[in-house]
C-alpha cells in the first residue's frame, strides 16, 4: 500500500527516504535512517521492528542481504511484508512477501532503491527511477520529491493518496530534514510546499545546532539572524 525511494546523495553523503501511500501517517512507521550508515523502508503490512532492528544490524556492519534474511527469519508474518535496504556503500537488498498485494516489486539503481506494493503497475517505480536519475543536478530533497511526483503521475497507490513523508540525514544523529504530511488530499504537493518552506529558515538555521564536533553549537543570535537574513536575501 506504499512506494518509497531510499537514496544516497553522492555529492554530500546524505541519506534520504521519500514515501507516499493511501494510508494515514506513513512517515511515522516506514522510513528509518542511520546517518552515514544506511536506510530502511518497511512497508506493506508494516513491521516497525524491521526498521528498528535493521538499523542496529547496519550499525554493526552487517550487509543488507544478511539483515533481511535475519529479519524475515524471525517473523512469521514475513509473506505480508515488504522491506528494502540501502547502505552507505550502495549495497541494496529487498524482500517482497508473496502475500503482498499486486502490483508489488522492487527496482535497484546506482545509489538508490525503490520498492512498492498495491500500486497501479510497475510503471510507478520505473518513472520514479527515471526522474530521480534525470534530476542529478537538482538539490537532494527536491530530487526525491520530484521522483515521487513522477511515480504518482504514473498511477501511484491504486487506492488513491493520503500521506507522504521525506526524511534526510546528513552527518549528525538527528535528521537534517524530517517532513510529514499525515492526512491530505494531495500529500506530495503538500510535501513539496513544506520542503520549500524549510529553505526559508530551517536549512540555514540547522548549521548552528549542537554537533558531535561542536557540542555547544552556535548560540550567538546576532550571527544566527544575520546568516539567515543573508541566505533569504540571496534567494530573492
Amino acid at each position: 500500500m506504499t512506494w518509497s525511494i531510499i537514496a544516497r546523495d553522492p555529492s554530500t553523503g546524505q541519506l534520504g527516504i521519500a514515501v507516499a501511500t493511501r494510508f494515514f501517517a506513513v512517515g511515522a512507521r516506514v522510513p528509518h535512517i542511520a546517518a552515514r550508515i544506511g536506510g530502511i523502508a518497511t512497508q506493506a503490512l508494516v513491521n516497525p521492528y524491521y526498521g528498528i532492528d535493521g538499523l542496529k544490524l547496519l550499525r554493526e556492519g552487517r550487509q543488507p542481504v544478511e539483515i533481511i534474511e535475519t529479519l524475515i527469519a524471525a517473523d512469521a508474518g514475513r509473506e505480508s511484508r515488504q522491506v528494502h535496504i540501502l547502505d552507505a556503500s550502495g549495497s541494496i537488498a529487498c524482500h517482497t512477501g508473496r502475500d503482498c498485494v499486486d502490483w508489488c516489486g522492487h527496482l535497484k539503481g546506482n545509489g538508490f532503491s525503490i520498492a512498492g506494493n498495491m500500486l497501479v503497475g510497475s510503471r510507478v517505480l520505473e518513472d520514479t527511477a527515471q526522474t530521480y536519475v534525470a534530476a542529478e543536478s537538482v538539490p537532494f530533497a527536491q530530487r526525491l520529491i520530484a521522483a515521487m511526483r513522477s511515480g504518482e503521475a504514473a498511477g501511484g497507490d491504486k487506492r488513491g493518496k493520503q500521506s507522504a513523508a521525506l526524511l534526510i540525514y546528513a552527518d549528525e544523529e538527528w535528521s537534517a530534514l524530517d517532513l510529514r504530511v499525515d492526512d491530505h488530499a494531495d500529500p506530495l504537493a503538500e510535501l513539496e510546499r513544506l520542503e520549500k518552506v524549510s529553505r526559508e529558515r530551517w536549512v540555514h538555521f540547522r548549521q548552528f545546532l549542537p554537533s558531535r564536533n561542536n557540542p555547544a553549537g552556535i548560540t550567538d543570535r546576532k550571527i544566527i539572524d544575520a546568516t539567515i537574513e543573508a541566505a533569504a536575501a540571496g534567494q530573492k
